[in-house]
């Protein structure tokens, strides 16, 4: 996977230095996401298909439970 420089927070990131959370970025046809903590590490890597397909169920369970996630 080439080098990934456009790494997205999100603006649920908590209090204090917004550090506790998972920061995303997309490459060709790949998503990849990393512990905003320790950005040095590798990061996951997954298809965007399977990425997106995830997402979604996650929003659907969300909306069902609480509402649901913001787009």
């Amino acid at each position: 996977m080439d080098s990934l420089d456009n790494w997205r927070k999100s603006s649920y990131s908590g209090a204090g230095d917004g550090n506790s959370c998972v920061e995303i970025a997309d490459r060709h046809s790949h998503i990849a996401i990393r512990d905003s903590k320790t950005p040095a590490r590798a990061p996951l890597t997954f298809p965007t298909e399977a990425f997106t397909t995830f997402v979604d169920a996650l929003r659907s369970r969300s909306s069902r439970l609480s509402g649901g996630l913001p787009e």
